[in-house]
């Protein structure tokens, strides 16, 4: 059974899963046990309550970062950190390069590299192209460290982890009235530069998006697509390009998800998945390695969408 084989493959990561903030303006931080299905429990708060956020970790070396997102009033340029192993309240880590309504962001894992793209300025500047960095286990503002091949908002975004290239997935845009971006794009996270085009996927935006890092597979799931909200998930290899090859489905229709994983531990969990009775506040898992359709995990601890999320899986 699916369920039977999560637990053998993830058995000894022990991998911490979050997921932080969301819409009606969250400040909530919930967490999960990767290994073990079951609704989220309470974990702390975020300096400022926003939804449209993004995170990304330094997997093993225990630290998340929440940067961007809207408050209700403004879009902000707040970045928080906290230690994934302990629970508690996050603590101010910097700022991005601008206020932001829906960056994307990724890391090279224990490298300690985190990058954000992208993402929506404030006044309305239709998309930004501009990627930034810092390093995770040092507070700091973001240093600039390229461009995207376009510019864009509600990407998804993954790496493989130590190996070092981090892929930013479709989004949305305003080229000639293309709003459902296919394109994928690449960076070597280590080095500064633009990114390079990767391939293309099913053209999506607010998807949920990650990987089992250095065992090299990303997977982008669900999201808003031309003819509404999606099911699919989608998959690639992350170190070769060419273009996204479908996975399976999520349980339900969703958009606005958010998606982190135990790293090489090879399960992946997708968190605001609307489920009706429960609208958004159900979690899906599946298997990384092996294409299929995800399985019920549990519920978050408060209803929410467009929530960001991070883990400590080895990467």
């Amino acid at each position: 059974m699916l369920a039977d084989k999560l637990m053998s493959v993830v058995s000894s990561s022990g991998s911490r899963g979050l997921f932080a903030g969301g819409s009606g303006y969250s400040d909530v931080i919930d967490y999960i046990e990767i290994s073990t299905p079951g609704n989220a429990t309470d974990f702390g708060n975020l300096t400022l309550a926003r939804a449209y956020l993004k995170g990304t970790d330094n997997g093993i070396s225990d630290r998340a970062i929440f940067g961007g997102g809207n408050d209700g009033s403004s879009y902000v340029n707040t970045i928080d950190y906290v230690t994934i192993s302990s629970p508690g309240n996050a603590t101010d880590f910097g700022d991005l390069w601008d206020g932001l309504y829906a960056p994307s962001g990724c890391s090279n894992g224990s490298n300690d590299r985190g990058v954000f793209g992208g993402g929506v300025g404030q006044p309305w500047d239709g998309g930004q192209n501009t990627i930034g960095y810092v390093t995770i286990s040092t507070t700091s503002n973001t240093t600039d460290f390229g461009d995207l091949t376009y510019a864009r908002y509600m990407m998804g975004s993954c790496s493989n982890g130590t190996s070092e290239r981090g892929v930013f997935w479709g989004g949305a845009g305003h080229r000639g009235g293309d709003v459902d971006k296919e394109m994928i794009d690449y960076i070597t996270i280590s080095s500064t530069g633009n990114a390079t085009d990767f391939g293309d996927q099913v053209g999506c935006y607010a998807s949920g998006t990650t990987s089992n890092g250095t065992s090299d597979r990303g997977v982008n799931c669900g999201g808003g697509g031309p003819g509404g909200d999606l099911n699919n998930i989608q998959y690639i290899t992350i170190s070769s390009t060419g273009n996204a090859t479908d996975f399976g489905d999520l349980t339900v229709v969703s958009t606005w998800v958010a998606a982190t994983s135990s790293g090489v531990g090879d399960v992946a969990v997708v968190g605001s998945i609307d489920k009706g009775a429960t609208a958004n506040s159900g979690i899906d898992y599946f298997t990384i390695s092996t294409t299929g359709n995800a399985t019920d995990f549990g519920n978050l601890s408060v209803a929410r969408s467009a929530p960001a999320a991070a883990s400590n899986g080895l990467a």
